[in-house]
């Protein structure tokens, strides 16, 4: 967010924790990022704790069906700007938005 503010970009930001996404928010994000489905799945403390395994999330549905149930598991931020989006971490890419 710091580099949207140095350069003076509106952008809106969305809690998705106390709003959660819907299905067709998901299908949409993975729609738009380059990125690989399982790229959008956090591999985490939380994700370890869950006993889950990378592997098994490499389609759209079945990390729709994960980010559904476990929404802290959203690899953040996102960010969107007309038809392309950017899993913004590290924080430089969202510079390919700009």
């Amino acid at each position: 967010m710091e580099i949207l503010r140095e350069r003076d970009v509106e952008f809106d930001v969305i809690e998705y924790l106390k709003n959660p996404l819907s299905r067709e928010d998901f299908e949409r994000i993975l729609s738009l990022i380059p990125n690989e489905p399982g790229e959008l799945v956090r591999n985490d403390k939380n994700f370890k704790e869950l006993g889950l395994n990378h592997a098994d999330y490499d389609s759209p549905e079945k990390v729709i069906e994960l980010l559904l149930e476990h929404p802290k598991l959203m690899q953040r931020p996102v960010a969107i700007k007309g038809d392309r989006a950017v899993i913004a971490r590290p924080s430089s890419n969202i510079e390919e938005l700009l």
